[in-house]
């Protein structure tokens, strides 16, 4: 978290006015005596105290304060050296340096936490004062050799909060090459822990900020998922295609794995996903989706993985990505082949090391997030012409799932067009019995170049069509459909029930040659009825728990209808 509120500053403190920063109206940096007066120090320290209980941005003060320090000290350097818990090193996010060479090698440097003078002030609590720090064994030189800069003699302070250790303030070399004194020491006590408080409620200020960031960013994206909310409610189908699908989403939700969900538009990818998540552990988390192709590059990054303030034109506030705001639960990126090579490198580390680097960021933040992913490409192909990485695809593909096209399950047209005949007819209002034999034979001939969504808007249409109280017939169709357009080879004609399945008896009552006669609504609407019973039945190899299930109907329901047509 600490990595959130302080970042390195170059900036040279030394001739720029810090009255009006300090709380001191009247006085800039060349006004203090650097003489080490123990009145002007003290001086410095209450106006300092000040100025960190007012601010909790803390970049430009303590890029002041360590040239401040370095001033009153009469030093060559003072550096501001905070731990990383997570890695166990130290490191320099504030340096004040003669040498602004040396100053920004510092910058990069990172050791290890129980290293040098730097780790003993912070294992042990205690200041320490070193006049000669050749002859003392705690001397880690690897800093030195590694920045340039030559240490004779130091003085080192503690940095520490209510949590524990947050590092160490630490002035090295007096500019007259004398030894610093106990008063200096004692000064500069003083003075951590003053920075160590403020560095305290900077950090719990950021652990607050960044909360209400990230449920502002779950709050938007929840609100975006209700606008733009799938029109499916559930997952239809019974064929041995949608068998295999939901077969694998079970896998695939009780495994903390990464999934590409492949298929053509209109398949219902995201349908998957959310199923996936809604069966896994991350179901009390967010499900974010994202459509990858709907962003410009430009913005894509930044949607993700969020940025600092002033990263970019117009970025005026930090921003959480939805990466962050996907925490504990799953991100489904859509349309991942679409993605950007420059945005692939970027996301390749998201699902290899979990970490993600906003805008304007310098060191990387943890996310515990599950990724799904989907694509209407043929990835490998992506892969072969050098437009998709290789080790992202791999990567991405540890678990695929691809769904069917709508040609290729025609046995779930029927279930999907009463399903979505049922949703259209709740919001329109409008009382419609149901699609007659005919028509969705025609539904069932038809090849869906559009998939499940067009032929819901197809539907859809069709409820809109049709007045309140008739069924759906082949007139309230589309051209497409009423041409006959795109019959698949071996399908039957429009209004020719499929051969192999058996119609149901002729009832004693009904006269020999009937069914070669017009007959009623009612006979017609019986004989779809003991039709789709029939081939449902078959479709769960005759189990009538499981077709009642598929049918909406109760086991009691489905073996009245099947005694009432003679399907036994």
């Amino acid at each position: 978290m600490l990595a959130g509120v302080v970042r390195a500053s170059r900036e040279q403190a030394g001739r720029r006015r810090v009255g009006p920063l300090l709380g001191l109206e009247s006085m800039s940096t060349d006004e203090l005596p650097t003489s080490g007066n123990e009145a002007t120090r003290y001086h410095l320290l209450y106006d300092l105290g000040c100025a960190f209980s007012a601010r909790l941005d803390l970049d430009q003060l303590f890029a002041i304060v360590t040239g401040k320090c370095r001033e009153i000290m009469n030093a060559e350097g003072v550096a501001i050296l905070l731990h990383d818990p997570e890695r166990d090193e130290l490191y320099f996010p504030w340096v004040a340096e003669r040498d602004p060479e040396v100053a920004e090698r510092l910058l990069g440097l990172r050791f290890a936490a129980d290293q040098g003078f730097a780790g003993h002030v912070m294992r042990t609590g205690q200041a320490v004062r070193v006049d000669d720090v050749s002859r003392d064994p705690r001397f880690y030189g690897q800093i030195d050799r590694q920045s340039g800069v030559t240490t004779r003699n130091l003085i080192a302070a503690p940095l520490r909060s209510h949590q524990g250790p947050l590092g160490v303030l630490e002035v090295v070399n007096r500019a007259d090459g004398a030894a610093f004194t106990d008063d200096q020491l004692a000064f500069l006590e003083a003075l951590a822990g003053s920075v160590g408080v403020a560095i305290e409620n900077a950090r719990l200020y950021a652990q607050v900020k960044a909360s209400e960031e990230r449920l502002r960013a779950q709050v938007g994206a929840l609100r975006r998922e209700i606008a733009a909310r799938d029109r499916f409610a559930e997952m239809v189908g019974t064929s041995a295609a949608m068998e295999d699908v939901f077969r694998l989403m079970d896998s695939a939700a009780n495994a903390p794995i990464t999934v590409l969900i492949s298929g053509e538009t209109g398949t219902g990818k995201e349908l998957v996903a959310r199923g996936i998540h809604r069966a896994s552990e991350r179901a009390e988390g967010p499900f974010i989706a994202v459509n990858c192709a709907a962003l410009p590059e430009t913005l894509l990054e930044s949607e993700l993985f969020g940025h600092r303030r002033g990263a970019f034109t117009g970025a005026l506030a930090d921003r959480r990505g939805l990466f962050e705001a996907a925490t504990g639960g799953t991100i489904f990126l859509d349309e991942v082949g679409e993605m950007p090579a420059a945005m692939q490198s970027k996301l390749l580390r998201v699902v290899q090391e979990g970490e993600i680097l906003p805008i304007g960021e310098t060191r990387p933040r943890k996310v515990d997030v599950r990724v799904i992913s989907a694509t209407n490409r043929q990835l490998e192909a992506e892969v072969s012409a050098r437009r998709f990485r290789e080790d992202l695809y791999y990567r991405l593909t540890v678990f695929p799932i691809h769904m069917p096209a709508l040609r290729e399950r025609r046995d779930d047209i029927p279930l999907l067009a009463d399903h979505f005949l049922a949703d259209a007819v709740r919001r329109h209002g409008k009382a419609i019995p149901g699609i007659e034999p005919e028509a969705l034979e025609r539904l069932r001939a038809f090849d869906w170049p559009g998939n499940v969504r067009e032929l819901q808007n197809e539907i859809e249409r069709a409820v809109a069509l049709t007045r309140a109280g008739e069924p759906i017939d082949p007139s309230r169709l589309s051209d497409k459909l009423r041409a006959g357009a795109a019959t698949a080879p071996g399908t039957p004609a429009a209004g020719t029930p499929p051969a192999e399945v058996p119609r149901p008896a002729t009832s004693a009552a009904e006269p020999a040659g009937a069914e070669s006669r017009p007959r009623g609504l009612r006979d017609a609407r019986a004989e779809f009825e003991a039709r789709f019973i029939t081939e449902v039945l078959r479709a769960h190899n005759g189990n009538v728990s499981h077709a009642a299930q598929a049918l909406g109907l109760s086991r009691v329901m489905l073996q009245r209808k099947m005694k009432e047509y003679k399907l036994r």
